[in-house]
């Protein structure tokens, strides 16, 4: 089965796939790049993320010279900020330890800032040829169905499993083209909720279907209820400048600019919170006046509705106490930082009514 496995899905590949521009070049840096971008990011959405970045950092070298802060810009509004810096790392570190070109084998790929088995694996087998296996979330599923795996998905005996029966069926040719038509498969045609079997190279012999199961597949635990939070953020204006502040640079969001934001605790209303966070993160005073504008945005594990104010600078002298640096800014320089998705668009917001 596992020779047969691999040589239907290499078939229907050959008969036509989706071409992107990671998928026409041979170099490791690029598909390194794209595989980072495409981890938790849909395709659309990354491609002119993609063509930007490989414009603006063409190379490993070109990555590890560049600041963070044009990093980070070079990434705003694509989310999962963490891959980003760990991009940036890594360069740094293959010009450090491995003369500036991305090494061929697996287990030192996962040595790098952010790499894992996933994109280890799917670098080496596309970029380098190696007879590896590449277990995404299009991969799993294809397998769990292929299988009929009963399991929790989810848990890492499952995970181990899956990987075992991935290896197994990868082919000692082509593994890059086999493991990216894996993912297509799965992309396109074994789709979560609405599976395209009559159009799967594997419907015949996939036991999900057989069973008429192929929806229970796989096998992932029930949602838990998303946490909510009310947070403010201060437009804090002295004279014709606000201020702005760099958040720590790791943890959510990191390294990326904001105006000052904090959670609103219980009992405490929306301006008591802006003025006790600005105080804790910031040591001075403000004055909250009228409000800006209401957000709701969803990040991976929570909500928040966020509240902005405009404020005025009272007293004190600003310190960067939690967080990294503040600046005091004209409104025509904020496109010169990385914002988070919330603060693009109070910044619109400020524009137009500028």
């Amino acid at each position: 089965m596992n020779e047969e496995v691999a040589r239907r899905v290499l078939t229907w590949w050959d008969a036509g796939h989706d071409q992107f521009p990671w998928r026409e070049t041979a170099d490791p840096y690029a598909i390194w790049v794209s595989e980072v971008m495409l981890q938790q990011t849909r395709v659309r959405t990354a491609l002119p993320y993609f063509e930007r970045w490989m414009a603006r950092f063409p190379t490993v070298a070109a990555l590890a010279a560049a600041p963070l802060d044009a990093v980070l810009k070079a990434w705003e509004g694509l989310g999962y900020y963490r891959r980003a810096r760990n991009l940036h790392r890594s360069a740094q570190q293959v010009l450090e330890r491995f003369g500036g070109q991305l090494p061929q084998d697996p287990r030192l790929l996962q040595t790098l800032p952010g790499v894992g088995r996933y994109t280890a694996c799917a670098v080496a087998s596309i970029a380098f040829d190696r007879p590896v296996a590449a277990l995404d979330s299009n991969t799993i599923r294809v397998l769990a169905r292929l299988t009929d795996l009963d399991a929790d998905v989810t848990l890492a005996a499952t995970k181990k499993r899956l990987w075992e029966v991935a290896e197994s069926l990868v082919p000692a040719e082509r593994p890059g083209d086999y493991n990216q038509a894996m993912m297509e498969l799965g992309r396109t045609v074994c789709r979560a909720a609405r599976p395209a079997c009559h159009l799967c190279p594997l419907a015949d012999i996939c036991q999900a279907r057989s069973g008429g199961r192929q929806l229970e597949r796989p096998v992932r635990p029930p949602r838990r209820r998303t946490p909510h939070h009310a947070v403010t953020a201060g437009v804090i204006w002295k004279g014709d400048r606000v201020l702005i502040a760099q958040r720590p640079p790791e943890g959510l969001l990191g390294g990326l600019w904001e105006f000052p934001v904090g959670k609103q605790r219980d009992g405490e209303s929306l301006p008591e919170c802006l003025r006790r966070e600005i105080e804790e993160e910031l040591g001075f005073e403000i004055e909250v006046g009228a409000p800006l504008m209401t957000i709701k945005h969803a990040y991976t594990h929570f909500r928040i509705t966020l509240h902005a104010f405009h404020c005025r600078y009272a007293a004190g002298s600003p310190q960067a106490i939690r967080v990294s640096g503040f600046e005091w800014v004209r409104l025509d320089q904020l496109k010169d930082y990385p914002f988070p998705a919330t603060d693009q668009q109070i910044i619109a917001a400020l524009q137009d009514h500028g």
